[in-house]
């Protein structure tokens, strides 16, 4: 299973969380069923959530980064609740796999660099605090640094990255660092943390040398001391069910649910997130309408 763990520095200097989400990435794309550059893009996204649904400290509190980029892929987007588990979906799964010239996967190809991160987050109190930037690259990873950067103040390091099998892409490994700086940072503290992320080797080289999110924290805080503050496991989890969807169709009038059988003589409908069908004959739709009589 997956895990993220949270690490800070003894000074109070700098916070950065790891993440291995390969089985995360993994599920999303058995799931979705995407090409090698959707699941690059749809994977990156869904680490960087859950890194920072992570951070959310109310415990139903709940997150959300939506990327319009302009691309083939259209919209891409990742839930995530306070203890790092992720869900989320793209607009097209099997758009057209570019690579750079080195043969990396060009995901802002896909994603598109003309658009907007938006980033929600749901603390259960009132109303959601919405918070949107332009996107800087389309390769997500810096444009999460950039909307912490421009919309919180909250100087940032991001990494992520997806390793994929060439020829039949597959995920390999799949994992990410957030590094922030805390209030109390010094200049030396800066220019430690800086040198430490210029240095650095590319998560899914890492991941796929055997180090563990542990050994990442480490890594990008070389020449600190380091606190662990917690760990967690984490995975793609998605709680719909077909009981939560009859209280929604529950909230429709009578002719709304008469016209969902009436062409078929059965409704069906299919989650976003996780792609599960489920059907309603019409004698449990005819149910619904008469206990909405009834109730």
């Amino acid at each position: 299973m997956d895990k993220i763990i949270r690490c800070i520095t003894s000074n109070g200097a700098v916070m950065v969380s790891a993440i291995d989400s390969t089985d995360i990435v993994y599920t999303a794309k058995e799931l979705h069923k995407t090409s090698a550059s959707a699941t690059a893009a749809f994977g990156r996204l869904l680490t960087g959530a859950s890194l920072m649904g992570a951070q959310l400290k109310q415990k139903n509190a709940a997150l959300s980064l939506r990327v319009q980029g302009g691309g083939e892929i259209g919209v891409v987007f990742a839930s995530a609740d306070s203890n790092g588990n992720v869900r989320g979906y793209v607009g097209k799964p099997d758009c057209v796999t570019e690579h750079y010239e080195n043969g990396k996967i060009n995901v802002a190809a896909c994603v598109g660099s003309e658009g907007t991160l938006t980033v929600t987050r749901d603390y259960g109190t009132g109303e959601p605090y919405t918070g949107q930037v332009e996107l800087k690259s389309g390769e997500i990873a810096e444009d999460i640094a950039s909307y912490f950067a421009v919309s919180e103040q909250i100087p940032t390091v991001c990494v992520l990255g997806v390793l994929l099998e060439k020829e039949k892409g597959e995920v390999l490994v799949a994992g990410g660092l957030l590094a922030q700086l805390l209030p109390g940072a010094f200049d030396e503290d800066i220019d430690l943390l800086e040198k430490n992320a210029y240095a650095l080797e590319p998560v899914t080289t890492m991941l796929a040398k055997g180090m563990t999110p542990l050994d990442m924290c480490h890594k990008l805080l070389e020449g600190f001391e380091v606190e662990v503050l917690d760990e967690m496991p984490v995975k793609y989890s998605c709680p719909c069910s077909k009981e939560g969807l009859e209280n929604v169709i529950a909230g429709f009038s009578e002719e709304e649910i008469r016209e969902l059988y009436s062409e078929l003589g059965y409704a069906e409908a299919k989650c976003y997130f996780c792609n599960r069908k489920y059907v309603f004959t019409k004698e449990e739709l005819e149910k619904l309408i008469a206990d909405k009589k009834n109730g």
